[in-house]
């Protein structure tokens, strides 16, 4: 204040919420307020008091010309005023004022950006105005000035006068947000939706990225060497924990090295070629796939390997995604969070019509995936990329293409394992497998037992031929080898009485089956004999054959019937080389309507095996070679094969009964004609022929019939 206005001061009133105070002071005879107003405003202008938080600012000042309300409600100040027009007193009514009046009172307290007022017709009342000022500093000082003035008549108020009562008018309220939200949720949950996936995005995908090199490049292809390889030595030497390759896996390896060496230099020699790498490995269960491919990328650096047996097994999606994301080291994955987001999409239909897209299906998640898995593949392909080669400048396509012994390599394990449940899982890797190769970012390697490989593939690779090795046993020299070599890692000693007993006939008798023979060794290890070893599983192989593929046969499920598995099975068995043609069965009374689809059923669930010749079925055989002495075995149950036998001539019988009806239904419409034309002479005959065959082998089939009954009548 001036000190040479004489100005007592009464009291001082502070407005925390709007940050200013209201001065009460008593003021000498003879000076006006409004010449205090002019003098304190001049005294603030030569010496101005600026707040600590905006140095930038100056204090103002205003004088109070209304009554001001002073409340301590929970309201904070705003730019916009709501000024509403009242009565001087109940039995009067108030003017509402022009906005040229309103103008005159408010703009002396700062500058206006807005004076709206309210819509004629409206039957609201008291009426209103909206004043708006540039800063809320001057709305705090109008409102603080002018609540509770009295506008006469001479300043546009009329004849009974208008009171000013001002509120302080939010310009975004929070109800306001809140209704909007809920208002409009076709737009609100879409636009989330994006949100949270571009978040997803920018943050996780890096991290899920990281993970999988880290993966790739420390975790599964540790060498041998240094600190870290001697201590997997020290741990694999005190057998603390399954690290690395047991004895068993080290004499399959052992094996392979001796018998497939041309297939592991080809191996080899495919992963240095330039081209787009696309390989197969197809073989049997126990044909050494797996340990062949590891052999040959027992010098590669960088490899990851896809199980796809434990994905095909996951039950739900949200397992499969976990299991899928646990092969590459794809982390963090939310795999739960997508059955909640299927529930908010299920909301989100029944509110708007539409999903929000907050969840992924099974697909878009193994995509997100793979697609990371490309990304860190490619990173790695590139890290050793130097400026000072010769083909620094070229593009990193043509790099790779250039340097294919830099592509990691990816191997699929168990590809078209259970080909009946979750096809998805195969596309998407074929797909995924293609554009690597394509695109010369990694080499890739398929490891599958199914034969039928080839539709899968062709899919995604319609325009190329892959590159297959395809294995079957190892040769009985290799497999007696491999005995050998079995019985003095695990024993030392194969001198004992009857441990080499009849050994070549034992292998022959199992043929070159590494499994079978792994099996064999370790009974005789356990102090069985070889011919006991080998009846032990012959046994259990006609056991599994009798159970999986004759007895125990689910229509629903399998694409077989138990009479067509025994009659395969009894001509592999009267086969003396354990081959049958492949037409001769195709035209078999019990394979002629879906012979092909039959026999390559069972050819993928591993009972047979089909032979080509220039890329056509030639010839079938035993998918293993101890499974044709237990084709004989259960053959030679006299029991076993007069019952199946029984149930193979019922069924003919059946079949014949239905043609006859046929035959007869013909007759019956021919005989039916007024007059036989001559024309229709040969058909008859042809009708009547066929009539005779199949009555003919009905009477064959009975008579076999009564002979097999009373086989089973008399025996046990």
């Amino acid at each position: 204040m001036p000190p040479d206005l004489n100005l007592e001061i009464k009291a001082v009133v502070p407005r925390l919420s709007e940050g200013g105070l209201f001065v009460k002071y008593s003021r000498p005879p003879g000076k006006p307020d409004e010449e205090i107003e002019e003098a304190v405003k001049a005294h603030l202008m030569e010496k101005p008091i600026r707040p600590w938080f905006n140095p930038f600012d100056r204090v103002g000042v205003g004088r109070v010309v209304g009554n001001p309300w002073i409340e301590d409600l929970h309201r904070f100040p705003s730019p916009k005023l709501k000024v509403e027009f009242c009565p001087t007193s109940p039995e009067t009514t108030a003017t509402e004022l022009t906005q040229e009046a309103l103008y005159t009172i408010f703009r002396k307290y700062g500058k206006l950006r807005d004076i709206e007022r309210q819509q004629p017709g409206l039957p609201v009342t008291p009426r209103y105005a909206y004043i708006e000022f540039t800063r809320v500093k001057f709305a705090v000082l109008a409102r603080s000035c002018v609540h509770g003035l009295t506008v006469v008549e001479k300043e546009g108020g009329g004849k009974q006068g208008t009171v000013l009562k001002i509120t302080y008018e939010r310009r975004i309220k929070g109800s306001w947000i809140r209704e909007w939200l809920f208002s409009h949720p076709r737009i609100v949950i879409p636009t989330l939706a994006a949100l949270i996936a571009a978040i997803t995005v920018i943050i996780f995908d890096p991290m899920r990225t990281f993970f999988i090199k880290l993966k790739i490049k420390y975790f599964l292809n540790t060498e041998d060497k240094g600190f870290w390889g001697w201590i997997r030595k020290q741990v694999r030497r005190a057998n603390i924990l399954p690290f690395g390759h047991r004895k068993s896996e080290s004499n399959i390896l052992s094996a392979i090295r001796d018998n497939r060496k041309s297939d592991i230099a080809q191996l080899q020699s495919w992963l240095m070629e330039s081209a787009g790498t696309f390989i197969v490995v197809h073989g049997p269960h126990g044909s050494g796939t797996r340990e062949l491919v590891y052999q040959a990328l027992k010098e590669h650096r960088y490899k990851v390997t896809i199980d796809c047996k434990p994905i095909q097994e996951a039950r739900g999606d949200s397992a499969t995604i976990s299991a899928a994301a646990t092969q590459v080291g794809y982390r963090p994955i939310f795999s739960w969070m997508n059955s909640i987001s299927s529930f908010i999409d299920l909301a989100s239909q029944g509110i708007i019509g539409m999903k929000a897209g907050f969840s992924d299906t099974l697909d878009a998640q193994l995509g997100k995936i793979w697609a990371n898995t490309s990304s860190a593949l490619k990173q790695i392909a590139l890290e050793e990329r130097r400026k000072d080669e010769q083909d620094s400048q070229s593009s990193e396509e043509e790099y790779l293409e250039a340097h294919p012994e830099r592509r990691p390599v990816v191997v699929i394990d168990n590809f078209l394992y259970r080909t009946d449940e979750k096809t998805l899982l195969y596309e998407k890797l074929a797909q995924w497998a293609a554009a690597l190769t394509t695109q010369n970012i990694a080499h890739v390697i398929f490891l599958t037992t199914d034969p039928s490989y080839a539709k899968s593939l062709s899919k995604a690779l319609p325009n190329q031929v892959f590159r297959t090795i395809s294995l079957g046993d190892c040769s009985l020299e290799v497999g007696k080898k491999f005995i050998l070599s079995y019985l003095e890692s695990e024993s030392g000693d194969t001198s004992k009485p009857g441990v080499l007993e009849d050994l070549d006939g034992c292998v022959a008798t199992l043929g070159g089956c590494l499994p079978d023979l792994e099996f064999m060794g370790r009974r005789i290890k356990a102090g069985e004999s070889p011919k006991s070893a080998v009846n032990r599983i012959i046994e259990q192989s006609a056991a599994e054959i009798l159970k999986i593929y004759v007895l125990e046969v689910d229509p629903g499920t399998r694409h077989w019937t138990r009479e067509q598995a025994w009659y395969l099975i009894k001509e592999l068995a009267n086969a003396d080389d354990a081959v049958v043609p492949y037409n001769r069965i195709l035209l078999s009374e019990l394979f002629k309507e879906t012979g092909e689809a039959t026999i390559e059923a069972l050819e993928q669930a591993e009972l047979v095996t089909v032979i080509s010749v220039n890329g056509r079925p030639s010839a079938i055989k035993p998918a293993r070679p101890v499974y044709h002495t237990a084709f004989r075995r259960l053959t030679s149950d006299k029991v076993l094969r007069s019952r199946l036998d029984l149930a193979v001539l019922s069924l003919l019988i059946g079949n014949e009964n239905k043609k006859i009806s046929k035959y007869e239904d013909e007759l019956q419409l021919l005989g039916r004609l007024h007059k036989q034309p001559s024309q229709l002479a040969s058909r008859v005959q042809w009708v009547l022929r066929k009539l005779q065959d199949a009555q003919m082998k009905v009477d064959k089939y009975e008579v076999e019939s009564a002979v097999l009954d009373q086989v089973l009548q008399s025996e046990r």
